[in-house]
């Protein structure tokens, strides 16, 4: 791969895109994560475009692609995304810095509208922290990271520490056909086992992306409208999920804040495997309307 991007910096405007939201496209996504709901028959998954910020990658990833890692992501609701409308994105590097060894990148990625009367209006917007490895002369036949090394990680602080109501949670297992569908069609290493190794994994490293939109299908089952027009998300990526594995995904109420005439709901979230690894945890909250 030829990255154009070094050396990235800060305020680098990476790319742009616009797009007409098919049904059809919808419909994929719908079925690439089991995620069903009457909302997307007029609005589609505040998520579908979850992957944007990678459509720019030549601009703000680093050359060395050995071992990098998505650290964190950070999600924005602000209108729902409608079905046949036209939008367009909008790509730019926001912070650089080092951190335990890693240069980190963080990728601002803009959702808005690009219909007439609403051009400009901001539909969502995510945050994208992607860590790597200083450069190396070979990647030889060692691993960065796999389920031996993965587990050896120092415990966290206790989490959740919320005391309020769960909200459902889903269960879902990840194989190849949701990680092809979910992150294809190419063959990468959230696709291929052969393309994992070479970039340093034992196996089909399952992309970040799909926890967090794991999460959203919580949140949007739960607070509907007020989860695609105000929701909010911010997590951790704290351990890899890998092909084949399953994961259910939990939400439980810290805490309800008065928000205009509305009240805002804080949620902590996790997403974690059968054996009680997390995969995933942080915050999200939603607005519903004052009882």
């Amino acid at each position: 791969m030829n990255l154009i991007g070094e050396p990235a910096f800060v305020g680098r405007h990476c790319g742009s895109s616009t797009y007409t939201v098919e049904e059809a496209t919808v419909r994929f996504y719908q079925d690439a994560l089991d995620d069903h709901h009457a909302l997307h028959d007029q609005f589609a998954p505040p998520l579908l475009y979850h992957s944007e910020c990678y459509k720019f990658l030549g601009e703000w990833y680093l050359k060395n692609l050995f071992g990098n890692l998505h650290g964190q992501q950070d999600w924005e609701l602000f209108a729902p995304i409608p079905i046949g409308g036209k939008i367009r994105s909008r790509s730019t590097i926001i912070d650089r810095y080092q951190k335990r060894g890693r240069d980190w990148i963080v990728n601002e990625t803009d959702l808005m509208s690009a219909e007439s009367e609403d051009e400009g209006k901001l539909l969502v917007r995510g945050r994208t922290y992607q860590s790597f490895l200083p450069p190396r002369d070979s990647m030889g036949d060692d691993f960065v990271v796999d389920k031996s090394t993965a587990g050896k990680k120092e415990p966290r602080p206790p989490f959740p520490t919320a005391t309020g109501v769960d909200l459902d949670s889903v269960t879902k297992l990840v194989d190849d056909r949701r990680c092809w569908m979910f992150s294809g069609p190419e063959k990468t290493y959230h696709t291929d086992r052969d393309e994992a190794k070479k970039f340093g994994f034992p196996s089909i490293v399952v992309q970040g992306m799909m926890s967090t939109c794991f999460v959203s299908q919580v949140m949007q089952d739960q607070f509907g409208m007020g989860w695609l027009q105000g929701g909010k998300m911010s997590v951790k990526l704290t351990n890899v999920l890998w092909v084949d594995e399953t994961v259910t995904t939990h939400a439980r109420i810290r805490e309800e804040n008065q928000e205009g005439s509305r009240i805002r709901v804080h949620c902590d979230v996790w997403v974690e495997k059968e054996d009680g690894v997390r995969v995933i945890l942080g915050t999200a909250s939603a607005l519903r309307e004052q009882a």
